[in-house]
């Protein structure tokens, strides 16, 4: 069953815990132990949590209670799997970047390659 995330950008610690099913208290422990949680504060100094967060803790979740990882197995996979969302950021990011040069060289070196193999 896929749980469905409100369209909005910010919750507080109380509609995470709704929509992920997870107990505050719970919630709290695993940002001490997930560095990568970081709900900023309010100014009423209460937790407000981005969408990302709340994407991330419903993985968490995932991978400790119907995966049945151990809190430091998911912790490793939690740092496996942002690490290859930044390197497919930092690869999208790159493709942009490049310049008509660039492809110009790659589809010339195409162009001869294709005369070499006729």
């Amino acid at each position: 069953m896929e749980i469905q995330i409100p369209d909005k950008m910010y919750f507080r610690i109380g509609e995470v815990s709704k929509i992920t099913r997870v107990q505050p208290y719970v919630l709290r422990y695993w940002e001490s132990e997930f560095k990568i949680i970081k709900p900023q504060k309010s100014v009423a100094n209460q937790r407000v949590y981005k969408r990302s967060d709340v994407e991330l803790i419903l993985e968490i979740k995932r991978l400790l209670h119907k995966e049945r990882y151990t809190l430091d197995g998911a912790k490793k996979k939690i740092r496996e799997i942002v690490k290859e969302m930044k390197d497919r950021q930092m690869a999208f990011a790159l493709a942009e970047k490049k310049d008509d040069g660039y492809l110009r060289t790659l589809k010339s070196i195409k162009d001869e390659l294709v005369v070499i193999g006729a």
